[in-house]
């Protein structure tokens, strides 16, 4: 029972994030040409690597909400390098989660978590680019061009005069939909699943406030990571319970470990990421976060001590983030647009045995 608890709170707090991912991966592939994608976040390097850790940062989504949108930047052009940056930074912070840790967490640190994040971003970011060159595979770049010039969805307008384009928009509008909610959900969802899934039983065997027993230093940061890598938790979520261990006695670096590793992955992220970009980019995304992580939790805790920054007393309480209407529409529109994806998959396999 408390299993199934814990997935539907999982499911609850995921549901608005994810399907703002699922929107926000039809808008780009809709909106925003495969080639000026290609320029902004094409290519290895520091300045792509940035631009991509600074455009996730503000955006609020989660662990798994990245995902699609993530994986439509991928296929449009961005570099494998640029897309673990964009992995990264997106889900550790974002508009929602900085005023929440400002509200919570009090101003220091909702200054040091974005900063913390981006860096983390862009120090993976560079690791990955250390391993061969990026590889796109275009799984939904099979659209015919509809004039010289132009490759589109064959539902665009692309060579209309200005008397179409309110049927222009509609067509892409309804394209941005079928791709985010049909397209995407058909390629993640069974990860998702699993993820979840296994987030559940993490928070219902391993919950996040045990961590509080083992104190601070190298050691509790270690804990921090193999508690929190696996777990689905998004920025927002994560930043009540860093204000319970901060509460708890947890140095604030520790607690930036927990902040920064957590929402920056879990298993199914892990399994898009093997699944997309290989094997090798798996481990240098995880190993990148680990180091980074770690590095900067302790780098906080030495800097706070040398300026004799006090942030206890700056903690404080706050509830209900997002209205319950919302959280409940999303929720059903993800459950109907997941239960249609494992219906076609397993009528799929039905008729091929």
């Amino acid at each position: 029972m408390a299993l199934l608890n814990n997935l539907a709170d999982i499911f609850l707090d995921a549901a608005p994030w994810l399907l703002l991912g699922f929107l926000a991966a039809g808008l780009i592939k809709v909106w925003l040409p495969d080639d000026l994608l290609s320029r902004w976040l094409g290519g290895e390097g520091f300045w792509p690597i940035t631009k991509a850790a600074v455009i996730g940062a503000p955006l609020p989504l989660c662990s798994c909400g990245v995902l699609p949108a993530a994986m439509s930047l991928r296929r449009s052009g961005a570099s494998r390098s640029s897309t673990v940056s964009f992995l990264i930074a997106t889900p550790e912070t974002g508009v929602d989660s900085i005023a929440l840790s400002y509200a919570l967490l009090g101003p220091v640190m909702a200054v040091i978590r974005p900063i913390a994040a981006i860096l983390s971003a862009i120090f993976t970011g560079l690791l990955t680019s250390l391993i061969a060159p990026s590889k796109i595979t275009n799984h939904h770049n099979d659209s015919p061009a509809c004039c010289e010039g132009h490759t589109e969805p064959e539902t665009d307008s692309c060579c209309d005069g200005p008397e179409q384009l309110k049927t222009g928009f509609i067509n892409r509008s309804n394209s941005a939909l079928r791709f985010g909610l049909v397209d995407m959900v058909d390629d993640l969802v069974l990860w998702l699943i699993v993820g979840l899934l296994l987030a559940a039983a993490m928070q219902t065997w391993a919950p996040p406030m045990i961590l509080a027993e083992w104190g601070s230093g190298l050691s509790a940061m270690l804990l921090m990571l193999l508690v929190g890598i696996p777990t689905y938790i998004c920025a927002t979520a994560s930043t009540p319970i860093a204000a319970a261990l901060l509460l708890a006695g947890i140095s604030p670096g520790t607690v930036l470990v927990f902040l920064l590793a957590g929402p920056a992955t879990n298993i199914a992220t892990m399994g898009v990421i093997h699944q997309e970009m290989g094997k090798s980019v798996l481990i240098i995304y995880l190993l990148g976060i680990c180091v980074s992580s770690i590095t900067i939790g302790l780098a906080t805790d030495s800097l706070l001590e040398t300026f004799s920054i006090d942030i206890y007393g700056q903690i404080s309480q706050a509830e209900g983030w997002l209205p319950d209407w919302l959280v409940y529409l999303s929720a059903t529109t993800l459950l109907i647009a997941v239960t249609i994806s494992l219906v076609k998959m397993l009528r799929r396999r039905f008729l091929a045995a």
